[in-house]
This record gives structure tokens, sequence and C-alpha cells, in this order.
């Protein structure tokens, strides 16, 4: 029997809850919000949503003992309205750091040994926390990375060559934020490589469009939801059926001593993180993008 927790649920922890009832993904869902009115809604929508389905996820209300055999936590807990002026993720740390310093020794205590996913922005700050306040090994914690940032990209360079996403190979690498960069000589479709097919111009266009993406989603409705609760619902289903699938998620790299997001090998939990061979202009942007968590990390 699978049994998942979420923690926050706003726009990002319902539609992840909802992908993961919908999809049949789990048997027993938990759900915890600081808003109990918002549980409790959350908790008859969800048991309304399936009526018709041939599957039922049972839903529970919040109980911290629930913890203790539950498989995997997806933490999405933030305010995302903290960001409405600027749409940068650093803007959210003030209010983020503090409810991972609230809910990571209520993990802990709470016998927790599972798999903790999280989502909370600024992504690889909060995971690094999350990992140290729950005590946890680093292969049971990792964050949702630039896996959205990578569908985003294939996105963008699918429609140019008129071809599924999912037939694009490569990475979106770094922090999930601004700094966030595409090693295109590491990007394929078949046995072309793109950074041999597409001119530097181009290269940059895609780049810049699949961060535009995101821009204008944020922009236009005030939030995100459904690329990444699909993100969170793979990388569920992942850790569920140890799939081992590389995925770019937040890990923790050990060169580096912080969580940052490149390819990894996902089971049961991060089983492989796999080193990339950058260009010289790869590698410099590559640390650009750990100077940048290094110094959100700093200002907590």
């Amino acid at each position: 029997m699978s049994k998942v927790a979420i923690i926050g649920l706003g726009h990002v922890g319902s539609t992840t809850a909802y992908t993961l009832v919908s999809r049949d993904l789990i048997d027993q869902l938990v759900l915890f919000d600081k808003h109990e009115k918002i549980v409790t809604a959350q908790f008859k929508d969800l048991n309304d949503g399936q009526v018709g389905l041939n599957s039922h996820v049972e839903v529970l209300r919040p109980d911290l003992k629930e913890l203790k055999d539950t498989d995997i936590i997806i933490f999405s807990a933030g305010k995302i309205s903290v960001q409405a002026n600027s749409g940068n993720r650093f803007d959210e740390l003030n209010y983020t750091k503090k409810v991972a310093q609230e809910w990571g020794p209520k993990i802990k205590e709470s016998g927790f040994n599972g798999i903790l996913i999280n989502i909370t922005n600024p992504c690889d700050v909060i995971t690094r926390m999350l990992q140290e306040e729950t005590g946890l090994p680093h292969d049971q914690v990792f964050g949702t990375g630039t896996c959205l940032d990578t569908a985003r990209m294939k996105q963008a360079v699918s429609e140019k060559f008129n071809i599924h996403p999912n037939n694009i190979q490569g990475s979106v690498v770094g922090e999930h934020g601004m700094t966030q960069f595409v090693p295109w000589t590491k990007v394929t479709i078949g046995n072309d490589t793109l950074s041999e097919v597409l001119s530097q111009d181009e290269q940059d266009d895609f780049e810049n469009q699949a961060k535009q993406n995101g821009i204008d989603i944020f922009f236009g409705k005030g939030f995100t939801c459904y690329g990444i609760a699909n993100q969170a619902a793979l990388i569920t289903q992942t850790v569920l059926s140890n799939s081992k699938k590389i995925m770019p998620v937040s890990v923790y790299n050990e060169d580096e001593g912080i969580y940052i997001g490149q390819p990894a090998l996902v089971g049961s939990g991060i089983e492989k993180v796999y080193p990339l061979d950058f260009t010289d202009a790869e590698q410099s942007k590559w640390d650009k993008s750990v100077a940048s968590i290094k110094e959100m990390y700093a200002a907590i």
C-alpha cells in the first residue's frame, strides 16, 4: 500500500493532490495545511472528484502520526503572493525558510523515514534546509529542481522540430531560478546534438523562451500549477515503482556542498548523481548558478 503526504495545499499542492488521485498513483493521501478550512475543503473536493472513477484513493485528514509509515512527503508549502511584483523565487525565501524551519523538526519527530520531495521555492535552498532540519540522508531528500524547466525547454524545442517533447533528450541544469541554463552539448534528438544543429542565437532564443513561458504563466494567472504538479507526480510514480529513471532533480552535489538541479538516477531514492562534462562557457554558467544558490543560502 502506497502512502503520500502533501504539506501545503495552495495552487501547487492541491493540483498535485488531484493529479495523484486522478491518475490512481497512490492508495492513501494525507493532507496538511496551516488553514483548517482549506484542508476540509480539499478533503471534500478530492473525494467528490473521485466519484465515477474506477479507482479510489483514501484521503486522510492531517495527523503527524500518519507520517511514520508514509512513503513520500511532498513539501509544497509557500506563499506565491510574495512574488507578485517580481516573479523572483528569491523573494519567497524570508517566508519559506520559516516554514521549513517549522516543519523540519515536526517531520523528524514523527519518525518519518521515507522520501521527502520538495517543491517549495527557492527550491534548491529549501531542499537543503529540509534535509538539515530533518536529518534524513541526502539520498532521501531532493527537490523537483529543474524538471519543470526541462519540460519547458523540451516543449519549446519540440515546436520547432514538430516532434513530441519526449523525443528530446537532455536537461536544464543549475538553480531552479534565474541562473538556470541549458548545456546544449548534452541535448539530443535522435543522433543529432543540438549544439551542432542550432546556431548560438537559436540556442539563446530557446533558452529564453523556456524561461519566458514560465514568466508568462506566472504573470498571466498569478501562479503555476499544472506543469509542476505533473513533474511532482512523475517523480512520485518513479519513486514508488522504483523505476530508476534519470531526472533533472535538485540533489546534493558533494563537490559544491549544495543542492542543485542536475541529472540523477531516481529509484526508491537518489541512487546516483551524474556529473556533467561542461564546455568552458557552460562551466562559467554553472559556476554562476552555484554562486547564486550559495548566496541565497547565506541569506538565511
